[in-house]
């Protein structure tokens, strides 16, 4: 499967990218990933260890003669976003990743694609294997479930790794070097609320909202996307003045990536339902208007539908619960002040349920201040506790503070701009990248996050521009051998 990836340069990266498609790795299911990873060290002579989490460690002496160089920790998660379209059949535990070549960018058949974080991954394995790369001492570090609650990252040993720099290669940005990146946590809120049977002059109503682009609920959190969830309940609030009892819903799948698509039933008076259905073409219209052409797709239809065995929810249950999810703090909260164009504070109403009563919805707040963060969440506990709800605050993860004075830093831009003719923009981005959990670990590391050019990552968009693969590789074992040569060439000064 996936053959022609081995046609692509620089073939070793690609190689191992086709390795990354063929074995299914959805967040929790990365075993056989890490089994065919361990076996693949061993053909090459190189140690390997794991944590009591499961993370994996690879690593390689140094060449000979960079002994006294820094050692490197090459860092990247081995999990990826599941996401498909709808109808499409894929079992992202059993399928392979399906790639194709279109102008330039490589793209999945209908899914996402895995390049985040699998180039980064591809990378580093191609580092290990790489016989002409020289080096100090080289630590690969595999982390786990990290698109799902960073579980890898927070459970990490403490006192394991041993080199003194990090490089995180899961950032989406060619010509780009991060230096700092937003904390966050999940907020999970779940209720039993009460119900009351269908009446005889009550119709059901179906509705759905698809079309929608979805994205990474970090990185393109500031774009003009539109979640699927912040729309429907505001259809579901207009059917409000219609006397609607919420039966279902479903939307959304991941915290993490903005909602394409939502689905809903609601129970109204018979006598209601044409007039319900007239509203629900005026609201498609009219979010289509505002949306624009920055989320164009949006597919928002409304039928009857014959009775159903779920009982709705009773009168005031269901508006009370639509009530406080249209409240629901939802996308940007504030930009940075310190940071220009940079996101502080936001949150994504990620997944939506209704089903038999049993309400649950899993937000991600994020923010570059842990402290507004925790407020974010604060907020959401006392909105949805007004309705008796339990409300918790898990997996919570700290930012990276940016450190501009930063050796590492000063290296890579120096180099960067030898190789590729102009300096990195340095940044700070709003996505949860691991080396803030890495870094309260391990205080002394000093790090940065590069990458090559990934669009439309947590959606069946994503993709990555293939050129941008090669300067990335290139760019990375300059690096290497730079901070490798750096030691030499000082020793040989003393000497």
């Amino acid at each position: 499967m996936n053959a022609h990836l081995e046609a692509l340069a620089p073939t070793l990266v690609w190689q191992h990218f086709r390795t990354l498609c063929n074995t299914p790795r959805p967040s929790g299911h990365e075993a056989a990933l890490v089994a065919k990873l361990e076996a693949w060290a061993d053909g090459l002579g190189l140690a390997h260890d794991r944590d009591a989490f499961g993370n994996l460690r690879i690593r390689k002496p140094a060449s000979p003669g960079c002994e006294a160089a820094p050692g490197i920790i090459l860092q990247g998660h081995l999990d990826m976003v599941a996401q498909a379209n709808a109808g499409q059949a894929h079992d992202f535990t059993r399928d392979p990743i399906r790639t194709v070549v279109k102008e330039g960018w490589l793209h999945a058949e209908g899914t996402t694609l895995g390049a985040d974080n699998g180039m980064g991954v591809a990378a580093i394995l191609a580092v290990l294997e790489d016989p002409e790369l020289t080096h100090g001492q080289l630590e690969a570090l595999f982390t786990l479930e990290e698109e799902t609650s960073m579980g890898g990252a927070l459970n990490l040993a403490e006192q394991w790794l041993e080199g003194s720099l990090l490089l995180n290669l899961d950032s989406e940005d060619r010509g780009q070097v991060y230096i700092g990146c937003a904390g966050g946590a999940d907020v999970v809120v779940d209720a039993q609320l009460p119900g009351a049977a269908l009446q005889p002059d009550e119709q059901v109503i179906s509705l759905s909202l698809t079309g929608l682009k979805g994205g990474h609920s970090g990185m393109d959190i500031d774009k003009p996307l539109g979640n699927a969830n912040r729309l429907l309940v505001r259809v579901l609030w207009a059917l409000e003045a219609f006397d609607a009892r919420l039966v279902s819903y479903q939307g959304g799948t991941l915290r993490n990536a903005i909602p394409r698509e939502a689905f809903a039933q609601v129970a109204l008076p018979a006598d209601d339902v044409e007039a319900a259905l007239a509203t629900v073409e005026t609201l498609a219209r009219t979010l289509k208007a505002e949306l624009g052409s920055g989320d164009p797709g949006l597919v928002l239809t409304a039928t009857q539908a014959a009775p159903t065995e779920a009982e709705p929810l009773t009168r005031d249950a269901s508006a009370m619960l639509l009530a406080a999810l249209h409240a629901a703090p939802c996308g940007v909260e504030r930009m940075s002040a310190d940071v220009p164009g940079v996101v502080e504070t936001s949150n994504n109403l990620g997944v939506l349920s209704v089903e038999q009563g049993r309400f649950h919805l899993c937000a991600l707040v994020r923010s570059l201040h842990d402290s507004a963060a925790m407020a974010m969440a604060g907020r959401f506990q006392a909105l949805f506790g007004l309705m008796g709800a339990r409300v918790k605050v898990e997996n919570g993860y700290p930012g990276w503070a940016p450190n501009p004075e930063s050796p590492l830093l000063a290296t890579f831009n120096t180099r960067h701009a030898a190789l590729m003719g102009h300096a990195p923009e340095v940044k700070v981005i709003h996505a949860g990248l691991e080396c803030g959990i890495l870094g309260s670990k391990y205080p002394h590391l000093d790090m940065i996050s590069f990458g090559p050019l990934i669009r439309g990552a947590h959606s069946p968009d994503e993709r990555v521009e293939i050129a941008s693969v090669a300067e990335f590789w290139a760019m990375l074992r300059d690096l290497i051998e730079t901070l490798a040569r750096q030691t030499a060439d000082s020793a040989s000064r003393q000497v």
